[in-house]
Order: C-alpha cells, then sequence, then structure tokens
C-alpha cells in the first residue's frame, strides 16, 4: 500500500483551519481517483512532553504504487493541491510512504 501523509502544525487559528479543512479541503481530496481510504488524526500530546510538532495528521491510502502514480496526476489531486497551498501554506509537509 502506497500513502500519502500530510502532517499539519499548529495553526494561528484552529477553528478557521477545522473549519476550511472539513468543510472545504476534505471533500476535494475524497474526490481523488484511486484513493481507498482517508485517516485524519488529530495530534493530541508529544509523548515525552512539550508541544508536538504536528497539530493534524491526515493519510491518503492508495492501493499500489500504479494507483498512487495516476492519483497525483489527476486534476482532482491538483485541485487539492491547489488548495492545499491557499489554506496551509507554511503548515504542512508532505511524505510518500509505503507499508514496509
Amino acid at each position: 500500500m502506497k500513502k500519502l501523509f500530510a502532517m499539519y502544525a499548529q495553526p494561528a487559528d484552529e477553528a478557521a483551519f477545522l473549519r476550511h479543512y472539513n468543510e472545504v479541503h476534505t471533500p476535494l481530496v475524497e474526490k481523488i481517483p484511486g484513493l481507498a481510504r482517508l485517516v485524519v488524526n488529530r495530534v493530541q500530546a508529544a509523548p515525552l512532553g512539550g508541544e508536538p510538532p504536528y497539530f493534524l495528521i491526515a493519510e491518503m491510502h492508495f492501493a499500489d504504487n500504479a494507483s498512487f502514480t495516476q492519483a497525483m496526476r489527476s486534476p482532482e489531486n491538483r485541485a487539492a493541491g491547489d488548495d492545499l497551498a491557499d489554506f496551509a501554506q507554511g503548515l504542512v509537509t508532505l511524505l510518500v510512504v509505503e507499508d514496509g
């Protein structure tokens, strides 16, 4: 399974961020072809104390490399990426991962 992780730092306005994420961004992501599963995790704490480096971590699951590659080239992914650049600029780190 191939996954795209989006890890978000703490936003200045948590309520506005979550409203946009839930009402605008998530519906765009859910339209990406080949998306098998979307998991959104709210970070609660850092296990050794202090502020956690992330506020929210989203996992987008794809069955295999081919479906991931096709999804990343889709207009639906482009729309989600454009939205991401608008509302989360400077807050998001993206990682491509594989079950291993």
